[in-house]
């Protein structure tokens, strides 16, 4: 593998736990940022991520005998994790829908929740990493790259003042930038 890209990063990119005062005397207001936004999403975002890691099929099972309760689901997400007040000021609402459609005509929000379950359950967690890792963190992200550097070798970061999660919907053209910076080295 040349190298690997990635954007709204989690596990391995921030911090595992508590931050002590003194470590977080010497971050930045960007990592202060981030900080608080991940302790937000901790203590009243990530619902989805419980109920998903722990009870998939329940859930499966709801959102395929329900085209309201699938189109609740995912477009919650949209709202809580793009960059801007309303979701459909950074994805615009057909682009939303075929993101719903393309879970309710599959059937496959249960295939979709299952990846949480496996991931919480396995025993395979990330283990520090030498493949050249490029990271673009956009506006509503939470990694940190200090924390990044520490099981992963970074050699190329990109900050930007927009998007969010959905980072190939709302800024195309950054993540395009960004990715094509990152590989450029590698030719």
């Amino acid at each position: 593998m040349a190298g690997v890209h990635v954007n709204a990063a989690t596990v391995g990119f921030i911090p595992f736990g508590d931050v002590d005062e003194a470590e977080l005397a010497t971050f930045t207001d960007a990592e202060r940022t981030r900080l608080a936004r991940m302790q937000a999403f901790l203590g009243e975002g990530n619902g989805y991520f419980q109920i998903q890691a722990t009870r998939p099929q329940t859930l499966a099972h709801a959102l395929v005998d329900s085209p309201v309760g699938q189109l609740a689901w995912i477009v919650e997400k949209f709202k809580e994790w793009t960059h801007g007040d309303l979701p459909e000021q950074s994805v615009g609402r057909d682009r939303m829908l075929t993101n719903v459609m393309l879970y309710w005509l599959t059937g496959t929000a249960g295939s979709a929740a299952n990846l949480y379950y496996e991931s919480m359950h396995t025993r395979n967690w990330p283990t520090p990493s030498e493949i050249p890792t490029g990271v673009a963190v956009f506006a509503e992200d939470v990694a940190i790259r200090r924390y990044a550097e520490r099981g992963n070798a970074i050699v190329h970061w990109s900050e930007f003042d927009r998007g969010g999660h959905f980072a190939a919907m709302e800024a195309p053209d950054l993540l395009i930038q960004d990715v094509r910076a990152f590989f450029r080295r590698f030719r």
